[in-house]
């Protein structure tokens, strides 16, 4: 099967988990890259103003394109209880390509229900979650036998 690994990270914690996932199953992978910046203070102050408005941005050009794949794994941090605002700009900007889909966040606390409800409503249905705190991610405290099954 032709996996695809999307994903956005602020802080390098989904991206290690996003090249963990993507080693595992030979993927490509995929950056996702704002051309809004969210990094520093103020970058911060701003990503977590547009999670809670689940305000969709501008993305860069990808480099794949999700429908030529079988499966589709994509990551994201939660930013105030919220998908991170690049990941929910690449659903959208995909909607209808994205097959078989395997979504997997990373946060600080280990409450990830309304993140994932959140994707339900721009009509991605994942086929598997996976939810992992930044400390797991960190101290390689985890095991993705069964999400990449």
């Amino acid at each position: 099967m032709k996996s695809l690994v999307a994903y956005y990270s602020r802080s390098n914690i989904t991206k290690k988990l996003a090249e963990t996932i993507a080693n595992g199953v030979n993927a490509d992978i995929e950056e996702i890259i704002p051309k809004e910046k969210y990094q520093g203070k103020l970058g911060f102050a701003r990503a977590g103003k547009h999670a809670m408005s689940e305000k969709i941005i501008e993305i860069e050009e990808l480099k794949f394109d999700p429908a030529d794949y079988d499966v589709v794994y994509i990551g994201a941090p939660v930013w105030a209880g919220k998908v991170a605002t690049p990941t929910l700009s690449y659903i959208k900007q995909n909607e209808g390509k994205l097959n078989n889909v395997r979504f997997f966040m990373t946060a600080g606390s280990d409450d990830f229900k309304k993140s994932f409800k959140q994707v339900e409503k721009y009509s991605l249905k994942p086929v598997k979650t996976l939810g992992l705190t930044t400390k797991q991610v960190k101290k390689d405290e985890f095991n993705l036998d069964s999400f990449l099954e």
